[in-house]
């Protein structure tokens, strides 16, 4: 009788405890054009991007996607301007961006998903399937409403972390 009730109370446990494994590990969907919309990115940034340089960014919520536009300044004077555009792509459920350097002759296809309220991954298009294993990734951290944490990433390796400040 003591066996019986023994391998019961084991059984019942197991199962308990399986059921409370499987409930932690259950993910909800994140949506990404909530957290798009619910995102502090909108608005005008500022950031020190090295000796001497300054960066600018705006961001424009636009429906489903950001318009980006981006600029580095070197002692007052401007050195590179940069565009993106970003459009939610519901099939894939990330968003795909197209970049774009003034001047420049070529331009680059990158993909970014929201991982958290606060936090995103960006990777090149081509690791869309499978951006932890992305030799080149960025990671954005909202620290509060006006501080944003960029952290650039090389064989994943962080190669330099770039602080946005909003700028009202």
């Amino acid at each position: 009788m003591k066996k019986i009730c023994l391998t019961i109370q084991i059984t019942a446990f197991l199962l308990i405890c399986l059921n409370g494994l499987q409930a932690q590990t259950t993910q909800t969907k994140l949506s990404q054009v909530e957290l798009i919309n619910q995102s502090p990115l909108e608005g005008s940034w500022k950031y020190e991007y090295g000796k001497d340089t300054t960066g600018y960014t705006d961001f424009i919520i636009y429906g489903t996607g950001i318009d980006a536009i981006g600029k580095l300044a070197s002692k007052g004077k401007t050195i590179q301007e940069t565009r993106i555009n970003w459009a939610y792509d519901k099939t894939l459920d990330k968003l795909i961006g197209l970049s774009q350097i003034k001047g420049g002759d070529n331009a680059s296809l990158w993909t970014v998903q929201w991982i958290s309220k606060d936090k995103y991954i960006l990777v090149p298009y081509k690791d869309i399937s499978n951006p932890e294993e992305s030799s080149r990734k960025t990671v954005g951290t909202f620290k509060s409403y006006d501080l944003l944490e960029i952290t650039y990433y090389e064989n994943n390796k962080p190669v330099k972390t770039v602080n946005y400040a909003r700028v009202k």
